[in-house]
């Protein structure tokens, strides 16, 4: 696949969120979607405001097998675990960051294309080959378009973030 524009190299901050974290096949990521407004209403409950739109971080990655996942909320200061959800940090850095215009069914494709892409530019990934799968430092999927409000997903807008080495 030939991306439609080149990726970019964003330096990002740290950035505070809530999540939770879960196992799964590649065939069970809408069990991560399905959480999402679970973390809305835990917000909600403690009166904390979402700072972003929700995200995906995937921690260990064997698309054969298993992937440990989060899905996420940014928010704007620190919170504290609960029985469902976590507190923590995304990492700040450089990343590549690509931004997608269409339907999620797309974005392996596309993930392929943006990782082609870095590895002909000779870029490093925050990322370590282990038994379990890729671990990576930090590979978001963040959705940029609120499906309430645009309900065709062919319209729908999808940040790739992939944290460089140092």
């Amino acid at each position: 696949m030939v991306l439609p524009q080149p990726p970019a190299i964003v330096e990002r901050s740290d950035q505070p969120y809530v999540g939770i974290r879960r196992t799964i096949t590649m065939q069970g990521f809408g069990e991560l979607v399905d959480r999402i407004p679970e973390l809305f209403a835990w917000l909600t409950a403690k009166s904390l405001a979402p700072a972003g739109p929700p995200f995906f971080r995937l921690n260990v990655i064997d698309m054969a097998a298993e992937l440990e996942c989060e899905t996420g909320i940014p928010i704007g200061g620190a919170a504290t675990d609960d029985s469902s959800v976590f507190a923590s940090m995304l990492p700040g850095g450089r990343y590549v960051r690509y931004v997608h215009t269409g339907h999620p069914d797309d974005l392996i494709e596309v993930t392929a294309a943006v990782l082609s892409w870095a590895d002909d530019a000779g870029l490093d990934w925050d990322m370590t080959e282990t038994p379990a799968g890729q671990r990576w430092g930090c590979r978001l999927i963040v959705n940029l378009t609120d499906p309430a409000e645009e309900p065709d997903m062919s319209k729908w807008e999808t940040e790739l973030l992939f944290r460089l080495a140092d």
